[in-house]
């Protein structure tokens, strides 16, 4: 008796969807074991996602006409990325300046001189694009006696907005947001991430906190913004090197860079937020 029923397993793939679905809770979960390990956890967290965005950056430097140099993207960004925490007893301004003068000077002697100066700035730019963003990140965890708190609704504000304006936009945008850089953003869109940052950060700042919801609402503002920043910023690079993403190093999602864009930026004005306020 035979039947004309062929294997389940043959021929058969996952769809793209599960795919992007499975991805990313195996990425939420190595993200998460590691933040639970502690301020070591942390650091190789940071060592791990930072590296994989500095060689995306650096391939995607190629292709915008300038290959930011490997010795001095990768040293400087990891320096930026530690350099208020481990690395803080180095002396910023020192690092600079060896930069400046042994960089540019390297360029006098390696090969592609005509480039040397565009090739160097690309190579700063791209640490502290990836770098500081972490050491910012790093300040916040660090910070006594709510540093984890405030983390963790830096990125979640940060989550939301993205969810919010790609939710909206998509069901009802109707007046294009930057359309040159990334023609399906909208403004119905951009003003959702901002209400959804905004929300997060009222939960976090307020109810968590127990700060003022003036605070939060601000927090919201500068988050939500500085998020759809970062986006723009990501898109906008990528469409000068004209990719649509910047790697393919997550399945189903593209490179780290695509899934870090909109969480680089909040950090910082964070950060000098509360510095300012003393919310710390």
């Amino acid at each position: 008796m035979t039947t004309n029923n062929p294997p389940l397993a043959k021929g058969w793939k996952p769809s793209p969807l599960m795919v992007r679905i499975l991805t990313a809770f195996v990425f939420l979960g190595v993200v998460i074991g590691l933040v639970l390990a502690g301020i070591y956890g942390v650091y190789l967290l940071v060592l791990i996602l930072g590296g994989l965005a500095l060689y995306e950056f650096n391939g995607l430097s190629d292709l915008m006409g300038s290959r930011a140099p490997a010795w001095l993207l990768y040293p400087l960004g990891i320096f930026f990325a530690f350099s208020g925490t481990v690395l803080k007893e180095v002396d910023v301004t020192l690092v600079l300046a060896l930069a400046l003068v042994g960089g540019l000077g390297a360029f006098l002697f390696l090969p592609g001189r005509r480039q040397g100066l565009s090739r160097w700035a690309m190579g700063l730019a791209g640490a502290l694009y990836v770098g500081m963003p972490f050491n910012f990140y790093l300040l916040l965890y660090t910070s006594k006696p709510n540093g984890l708190v405030w983390t963790l609704f830096t990125i979640l504000a940060a989550v939301a907005s993205d969810a919010a304006a790609l939710l909206v936009g998509s069901r009802i945008g109707r007046h294009p947001f930057f359309a040159a850089i990334s023609p399906k953003k909208t403004l119905e869109g951009a003003i959702a991430g901002v209400i959804g940052s905004v929300l997060v950060m009222l939960i976090g700042v307020s109810a968590v906190l127990g700060l003022n919801p003036l605070h939060a609402i601000a927090l919201g503002v500068l988050v939500g913004t500085s998020a759809e920043v970062g986006d723009l910023v990501e898109s906008q690079m990528k469409r000068l090197a004209e990719v649509k993403d910047s790697s393919h190093l997550i399945p189903g999602h593209g490179g780290v860079l695509d899934r870090l864009d909109s969480i680089l930026f909040p950090p910082i004005l964070v950060y000098l937020y509360v510095m300012v306020f003393h919310l710390l």
